[in-house]
């Protein structure tokens, strides 16, 4: 009777011996599978998904244009890092990124002071982005601010906490003798192609990505009118992405990644290839 006892006692263990070996090696090979996991950070990179041709959303449904090609590059070199792309308008992304719902979101943004109290803006700039007047034909000879404020011309509204609000903002301000006639806009953006050829204002601001999808393509929406309107740039300016404000680490993270992108040249081929021409060329002359 003992020995059988003994006996059961000794299958009981090693059954027990068994079991916990298999549960151990379990667990090991979870911990190990879940560090893993731990180590790759999914972050959420919203942008404008009717921007072309900075991003949009393109005939297949896939996330392009100038600066999400240029994140797309960033996520490559940030191991550490799994960018989900959300393509959104530029109202809901400015208000996302502050509030959290993206972490970071790219819409051919501009830095202003304002936006610092609500975003981080890293140290290193995204892109570059030519911004011009949009006027008729007959108007060609009008090629700065200066020149626009002085015909008396009249501006087509922009909306406040739009960035080309603040750059006009900011040349008013210079030239206080010379302004241009601002007016705050309900949207954030209007058709300013239409304003202009309706009369309803003598220009309006524009970027040139913009203008050359709008009018010059010929498949443009408005390319029938690419005689009677022009485009004439009045400056260049550095474009950023936005990180919320909980988000340095991934802003300094972006800007290791970012550095090394403009050192082997790709931000400039990915300029011609979206803009047409490399717009890193006049970086030396660009202020803002």
């Amino acid at each position: 009777m003992k020995i059988k006892k003994y006996l059961q006692g000794i299958i009981i263990g090693s059954a027990l011996v068994a079991v916990l070996t298999a549960c151990n090696s379990g667990d090991k090979s979870g911990s190990s599978t879940a560090s893993d996991d731990s180590d790759v950070r999914k972050v959420k990179v919203a942008y404008d998904q009717a921007s072309k041709p900075m991003s949009w959303l393109d005939d297949d449904g896939n996330p392009t244009g100038y600066d999400v090609e240029v994140m797309k590059l960033v996520d490559e070199l940030l191991p550490q890092y799994e960018f989900e792309y959300i393509g959104t308008t530029s109202d809901d992304l400015l208000i996302g990124v502050e509030q959290g719902k993206f972490q970071a979101g790219v819409k051919n943004a501009f830095w202003t002071e304002e936006r610092t109290a609500k975003f981080i803006f890293p140290e290193e700039f995204l892109g570059l982005s030519s911004a011009g007047l949009l006027l008729k034909k007959e108007n060609e000879h009008i090629k700065t601010l200066a020149d626009f404020a002085s015909a008396g011309f009249s501006l087509a509204p922009i909306a406040a906490n739009n960035a080309q609000y603040t750059i006009i903002e900011e040349y008013n301000n210079e030239f206080p003798d010379n302004k241009v006639n601002l007016v705050a806009g309900d949207a954030f953006t209007v058709d300013v192609v239409q304003w202009v050829i309706e009369g309803r204002a003598e220009g309006g601001v524009a970027i040139e990505g913009h203008f050359e999808k709008q009018v010059s393509d010929v498949d443009s929406p408005y390319h029938n009118l690419k005689d009677e309107v022009v485009y004439n740039e009045f400056d260049v300016i550095k474009t950023w992405p936005l990180f919320n404000k909980k988000e340095q680490e991934f802003a300094d993270a972006y800007d290791k990644a970012i550095k090394q992108i403009k050192d082997d040249k790709k931000t400039s081929e990915l300029s011609k290839e979206f803009y047409g021409k490399d717009l890193f060329e006049v970086l030396d002359s660009v202020n803002r």
